[in-house]
């Protein structure tokens, strides 16, 4: 006869620490591949368009530069000197910082490395010069990109940290009947060969800046979309990144996007397959290489 009887509690009890244990083991695991390995990220602004758009998702890679005390998920330790197995970008990779300073709140940004350590940027009438070199620019023309719920191309956006007045008269109807964004694209490749497409909305107060010589141990960044982008030429006090930053904060570099959202997606869960992007889904984030 089979015994019917419950188990001891001490029986039950060693098999919930077992559960205990093995969840808590799990979690481990998830935060040091988050923190080692990869990690998902969220495109939440304009600033890297037309490469990046609000509601893309991507996977940013934690190793190729080493790991520093930004590596872990949580930025909760202070600023250290020095990256483990620490390697320099490379110029044009996409890359996740977290800017120092106790007021940043240890948010992460994603901009492009332009500047290496010891070479000088310079924007002179809206175009990118380094090292007393203007870098080739092509004139790619213009580009409808779709208006959807993540994208509004309005300049009396509701949110003041997307409204932007670039976007004035650039909403058009399509052949289609749809509404679209006109953008001006121009096509940079830097020294080495690799390029990618910027957005040009005519000269602006960030068009024109002094020469600045990288320090050592510092990257210069920027947005591709570069009339609205807060990086390294805009000062602290407006939310730029004031400057090169200590490659110390750089958190990974973005490889793909996985899959992106247009924002019309509602309770109704079929509504969310209408609302993927599915032309952008598994793009390579690595700039084309001459």
């Amino acid at each position: 006869m089979t015994d019917a009887s419950p188990a001891p509690k001490s029986q039950r009890k060693i098999r919930w620490l077992a559960e205990i244990r093995d969840w808590i083991g799990l979690a481990l695991i998830v935060l040091a591949l988050h923190s080692l390995v990869a990690k998902p990220f969220y495109i939440p602004s304009e600033s890297m368009m037309p490469t990046l758009q609000v509601g893309d998702r991507l996977v940013v890679s934690k190793y190729p530069y080493g790991w520093s005390y930004i590596s872990p998920s949580f930025h909760i330790l202070p600023f250290i000197h020095g990256r483990l197995f620490g390697r320099l970008p490379e110029r044009g990779d996409i890359v996740i910082v977290a800017p120092p300073g106790p007021d940043r709140g240890g948010e992460d940004l994603i901009k492009r490395v332009i500047g290496l350590p010891g070479d000088t940027v310079q924007m002179i009438g809206g175009r990118l010069w380094l090292n007393g070199k203007p870098v080739p620019a092509h004139d790619m023309g213009y580009r409808l990109i779709p208006i959807d719920g993540n994208f509004h191309c309005d300049a009396a956006d509701p949110d003041p940290e997307r409204a932007f007045p670039g976007f004035v008269g650039a909403r058009v109807t399509g052949k289609d009947g749809k509404s679209y964004c006109r953008v001006h694209v121009i096509r940079e490749t830097l020294p080495g060969g690799k390029s990618y497409d910027t957005l040009d909305f005519g000269l602006t107060s960030q068009d024109d800046t002094p020469p600045y010589t990288v320090p050592a141990g510092h990257l210069f960044l920027m947005g591709d979309n570069r009339d609205n982008s807060a990086d390294s030429r805009i000062p602290a006090e407006q939310k730029g990144l004031d400057g090169a930053v200590p490659i110390e904060a750089i958190g990974g570099r973005a490889e793909f996007i996985t899959f992106s959202m247009n924002g019309n997606a509602g309770w109704n869960p079929l509504s969310w397959f209408s609302a993927f992007r599915s032309n952008r889904a598994g793009t390579s984030l690595r700039p084309a290489s001459r």
